[in-house]
């Protein structure tokens, strides 16, 4: 018996061909839809940072404009000062405050009966927070009173602030110890010749 030879026959070789060349092309189109879509979105990225510098740079020219309008109304004539010029100078150093000096003079006047716990100062009015223990051997109020006169007799602080009074006094319990919060209130200068103005 002689021997038997088999041959496979691809008769669908042209089909793979084609399916082959089809996702070929399917894929280079969606390279190209993907590089097209990401160049896009590089471009209208690039476009948005570009207006938001272009803002910025903008508002700093506007900005520096501004201040150099300012500076022009600042700066003296070469041959004379004007009054309005003398006004501004006199201004600035008549109504500048020594800040330094003012810690250490009200550092000098508390006591360790009491305590300052914050101090602000806004539109001229320097308020300090503070609080003293309450004992029944001491008159509290008449603490807060002691406080606002030495305040008011150490003229490192009251040359600048010439009205000093007491504000809103409260009684709170904090960690089973009563303690009397107040409030004391030091006009400026400036406010008070706002106060007269009106």
């Amino acid at each position: 018996m002689g021997q038997t030879f088999y041959f496979k026959i691809n008769l669908n070789k042209f089909g793979e061909i084609k399916v082959q060349a089809e996702r070929e092309k399917k894929t280079f189109r969606n390279a190209v839809i993907a590089w097209v879509l990401g160049f896009i979105l590089l471009t209208a990225g690039l476009i948005v940072v570009n207006g938001n510098l272009k803002a910025k740079v903008e508002s700093r020219k506007k900005y520096l404009a501004a201040t150099e309008e300012k500076l022009k109304s600042f700066q003296t004539g070469e041959d004379y000062l004007s009054s309005k010029d003398l006004d501004k100078l006199s201004e600035t150093f008549n109504n500048r405050i020594f800040w330094a000096k003012k810690m250490v003079a009200l550092g000098n006047e508390i006591t360790d009966k009491l305590a300052v716990t914050k101090l602000s100062f806004n539109n001229g009015i320097l308020t300090l927070n503070g609080i003293t223990p309450v004992d029944s051997n001491v008159k509290e109020l008449d603490l807060i009173n002691e406080f606002i006169n030495r305040l008011k007799s150490n003229p490192e602080i009251s040359n600048d602030f010439p009205q000093i009074k007491s504000g809103q006094i409260s009684k709170q319990i904090t960690k089973d110890t009563a303690i009397l919060e107040f409030v004391i209130e030091c006009y400026s200068n400036e406010t008070q010749k706002k106060e007269t103005a009106r």
